[in-house]
């Protein structure tokens, strides 16, 4: 009876916080198109602070940020967005907007060759889409090795061994694919640059040379942290140390 009742209560408080965020939610756009945006960017704080997340909500909430000419607000939010729908043509659209409003220009280092169409090829499918096809293909291959096995004509035991070995090649292409994505991941550690302007060092303390200079809106990825510092590098190649209290990383919910 006990647990009957601790259930009730907590499905009652998981329908009563979606009921309380869906009104924020709705209150906040009310707002904006009122355009009240920093009341509005309050309600969309407060569904935040839940621990609710959906492309929706950041992409209101950057475009309140936005029309405040928050730079970096605008750009994280966006980007937010995109991490959890990336062919989102509407939040592309309005976070290049948004990068318009940055002061930095930085370059793009291009990609050739082999590594670039691995990387591409390894981009197509997230780590546990090549993981569920990898298991797929296992369990293709044991079938043909079962068939091969139980198989007493020459005809079929052919037909077994060569459809076993694509699968096999197969599943090891997949199983490589599902490693590099996994590692890709791991080093994609992205970030932006939060304060007007940032120094950047060459070493993790005050002491060192300035390597260059850094402003608002501008995305990092994060290589390394050291204390209060974190080793970034630009989408141009260069690398440095800023204060980590300059940036807000990206995949941090």
């Amino acid at each position: 009876m006990k647990s009957l009742l601790y259930i009730l209560a907590v499905l009652f408080c998981v329908c009563l916080g979606h009921s309380q965020n869906e009104q924020l939610f709705n209150d906040g756009n009310a707002l904006y198109n009122q355009g009240n945006y920093a009341e509005a960017i309050d309600k969309y704080m407060a569904i935040l602070e839940t621990n609710v997340h959906s492309p929706e909500l950041y992409f209101n909430l950057a475009n309140a940020h936005y029309k405040l000419n928050h730079v970096a607000p605008s750009i994280f939010y966006y980007e937010k967005a995109l991490l959890l729908q990336p062919k989102n043509t509407a939040v592309q659209n309005n976070l290049g907007f948004a990068h318009n409003m940055t002061i930095d220009a930085i370059d793009t280092l291009p990609e050739v060759g082999v590594s670039k169409w691995i990387k591409n090829l390894s981009h197509t499918l997230s780590y546990d889409a090549w993981a569920i096809v990898t298991i797929l293909l296992a369990f293709c291959f044991l079938a043909f090795v079962l068939a091969y096995y139980f198989s007493f004509t020459s005809a079929k035991k052919r037909i077994s061994f060569v459809g076993s070995t694509f699968v096999l090649i197969g599943l090891c292409v997949t199983l490589a694919l599902a490693f590099h994505k996994f590692n890709l991941d791991q080093k994609n550690s992205p970030a932006i640059v939060f304060a007007q302007e940032s120094l950047i060092k060459t070493e993790p303390n005050l002491r060192s040379e300035n390597a260059f200079k850094l402003h608002e809106g501008t995305k990092v990825l994060i290589l390394d942290e050291i204390g209060k510092w974190n080793e970034i590098k630009l989408s141009d190649g260069k690398k440095g140390w800023i204060p980590s209290e300059d940036i807000k990383a990206l995949k941090a919910l």
